[in-house]
This record gives C-alpha cells, sequence and structure tokens, in this order.
C-alpha cells in the first residue's frame, strides 16, 4: 500500500513539474547591469536555433530599472542576424511612464519589470542559428538605473 502512494505522489509531482513548464518559450535570457549601469558596447545578446522558419515567433525585450531612473521612455536598437540573412537593425522608442510620472511597468520594492514586443507573429527567413542582440541608445553613456535587459522568443501557439 505504502509503495502506491509514493508511487501516486510521484506521478502527481512529475505532472506537475512539466505542466508548469513553457514549452513555447525558445530562449528566456537576462544579463544583469554592472552597477545598475547599460553602456553603449554592453549589449544583451541570445543566440536562437529556430527548426521551423514556418512557425510565427514572438520576440520580447526584458527590462527592469529602479524608481530613480530619470526618464520616461528608452530608446535600443535591435539586431538580428544569421540564418544565412543580411543584419538587420531597427531603432525602437518605448513608453516606461505615464505622463504623471506612474511607471508602466509591474513594480517589486523599488523594480519595475516590462516585456516589451520587439517582433510579433514574425517568421524567421529560413531555419537556422540566429544573433539576438540589444543596445541602448539614449544620449546618456551609460544610462543609469538599468537593473538587467533580457530577450525572449517564444514560438506562438497553434490557438
Amino acid at each position: 500500500m505504502n509503495n502506491l502512494k509514493v508511487l501516486l505522489l510521484s506521478s502527481v509531482l512529475i505532472v506537475l513539474f512539466f505542466s508548469g513548464c513553457d514549452t513555447n518559450t525558445l530562449v528566456d535570457s537576462n544579463m544583469s547591469m554592472p552597477a545598475r549601469n547599460w553602456s553603449y558596447p554592453n549589449k544583451v545578446k541570445t543566440l536562437v536555433e529556430i527548426t521551423d522558419s514556418s512557425k510565427p515567433y514572438n520576440i520580447y525585450f526584458k527590462l527592469r530599472h529602479t524608481a530613480d531612473y530619470r526618464y520616461s521612455n528608452i530608446f535600443v536598437l535591435f539586431h538580428i542576424s544569421g540564418g544565412g540573412q543580411k543584419k538587420h537593425t531597427r531603432r525602437y522608442e518605448y513608453r516606461l511612464a505615464q505622463p504623471d510620472g506612474q511607471w508602466n511597468g509591474s513594480g517589486s520594492g523599488n523594480l519595475f519589470t516590462y516585456n516589451l514586443p520587439l517582433l510579433t507573429n514574425y517568421k524567421f527567413p529560413a531555419a537556422g542559428k540566429y544573433l539576438l542582440e540589444i543596445e541602448q541608445n539614449m544620449r546618456d553613456n551609460p544610462l543609469a538605473e538599468i537593473s538587467d535587459a533580457g530577450i525572449k522568443v517564444e514560438a506562438r501557439s497553434s490557438n
């Protein structure tokens, strides 16, 4: 009887563990900024391998800053290269605060977190490995009060 209970409990734990995993996420990287300062050469980079170029993907810019961040927006450059294609660069501006100063991100203490869309329903041109890079593109170098930044790539679900 004890073996049956252990087996049943083990099965439940395994099912719970695997159901909590997000199988659509290919990459979820984060890079801490030294002393909360994001400098130009300190690019956030990740490598993603695309096996099915017919599937659409969502690519997100992840950002965390402190309440002392002095701007209501951020400009970044997003670079994508690989898969036998030329390097492509695009500049993005994201609004991080409302006109009244209220932060748009979700707050936890002094930190505010954002998942900002870079490309939605994006189809990579071919299967292969792609290098994704994000660099800050503000006038300040380094850009103060940025805790960390990252990139998330997920396959769009079919439903």
